[in-house]
């Protein structure tokens, strides 16, 4: 990672190496950055993989219990997989999750190896309990990437959204929405996890700005709906302040919209990040908020790790250790051409950019010394 440079009240961030190979568009996104995400030279620049394709994939997942896990399980099992197949790509995926015990995790991920697995994609654990296990991966010759979060091991490729941009626009955003003052519940996902303590600092420091706004409140929704609904319901019964907004992280906000609808207070902006359950509240209640935010698009990020891995397993030679994405907001037409005007409230899938919108191939061959189509089959 490069070295810090203060110019008067202000920080900015240069590179020896790694994210100064990229053009100018894309440096932008790392300008504003958790400053634990490794941002130099991949160590895989001329990795070339033990044998040829098809590979076998390993998936280690610390959670199972979000709908955004499930989200993401299924675009590997029933899209990324089936078309990889096709293309003589990957013939299998060894799938585990560990509930959160990073033990566990480390223990799956190293009979992975020793199974003979081609590669690992991890998800989402803590910045570096997997450290030694990772190098473990990388002196066997299998690569592992860091899917929505990230690692600050030297042996891993992170992909994923820049979970501080995100967590600044959408703090900045409501503040503006409830007028610059008030009271603000902040609703974390997993502390002590990458992308959630990226998000959150980055959001108190934005909140910070507005000497009138005052964080009176803050709960873990660990990224479900039902755990978020409970703590959130508790929080409102147990403190009767007002409340003006709430910040909540993905994968959470239909339980944090259900625990203000039956808390009797009156409706507040709530930070909406894809789930298709809240966003139908907004579709039936228009006036209620005027953006939401694609940080945690499941379907959309699995595809970025998988598509990053397909590359460096095929030699294209990523240029970073981690491959971050924009925050892209998202308008209420948006929400009206994603789902119906019947929708479910209780729905369990998400509304995500287009296929093309979040890791373009146009923007990912930026990302590798030689850029490739990762889905070009390969000859039988």
């Amino acid at each position: 990672m490069g070295a810090l440079i203060a110019v008067g009240a202000l920080t900015t961030t240069t590179w020896a190496d790694g994210v100064d190979q990229l053009p100018a568009n894309e440096r932008k996104i790392y300008e504003v950055v958790d400053p634990q995400v490794p941002l130099g030279a991949s160590a895989y620049k001329d990795f070339k993989p033990k044998k040829g394709p098809p590979w076998k994939i390993g998936y280690a997942s610390s959670y199972a219990g979000n709908t955004w896990r499930a989200a993401a399980l299924d675009a590997v099992m029933n899209d990324l997989l089936p078309r990889s197949k096709e293309a003589g790509l990957v013939s299998e995926v060894v799938v585990t999750q560990s509930d959160l015990k990073d033990a566990v995790q480390i223990q799956q991920m190293r009979q992975m190896v020793d199974d003979g697995v081609d590669a690992i994609i991890i998800c989402c654990s803590n910045v570096t309990a997997l450290n030694q296990t990772i190098e473990y991966a990388y002196k066997a010759g299998v690569p592992v990437f860091s899917f929505s979060g990230y690692v600050t091991s030297p042996y891993a490729i992170n992909g994923a959204a820049n979970h501080a941009q995100g967590g600044g626009e959408m703090a900045t955003w409501l503040a503006d929405k409830i007028g610059k003052k008030g009271n603000v519940l902040l609703v974390s996902g997993i502390p002590g996890f990458a992308s959630s303590d990226s998000f959150d600092k980055a959001a108190k420091d934005a909140l910070a700005k507005y000497p009138d706004i005052k964080i009176v409140g803050e709960v873990a929704g660990k990224w479900t709906d039902q755990v978020a609904q409970v703590e959130v319901q508790k929080f409102l019964a147990t403190n009767p302040t007002q409340i003006d907004g709430i910040l909540t992280q993905g994968a959470q906000e239909n339980g944090v919209l259900n625990a203000m609808l039956q808390s009797g207070r009156d409706m507040v902006p709530i930070t909406l990040g894809g789930e298709a359950s809240a966003a139908c509240y907004w579709r039936q209640n228009p006036e209620w908020i005027d953006a939401g935010f694609h940080i945690w698009p499941p379907r959309r990020e699995m595809q970025q790790m998988w598509e990053i891995m397909l590359r460096t397993l095929q030699g294209q030679g990523p240029k970073v250790q981690s491959v971050l994405r924009p925050v892209l907001p998202f308008a209420i037409d948006d929400v009206r051409a994603a789902i119906p005007e019947d929708c479910d409230l209780n729905s369990t899938d998400f509304v995500e950019p287009k296929a093309d919108g979040w890791f373009p191939s146009a923007i990912a061959d930026q990302y590798f010394e030689r850029p490739a189509d990762p889905w070009k089959p390969v000859a039988q």
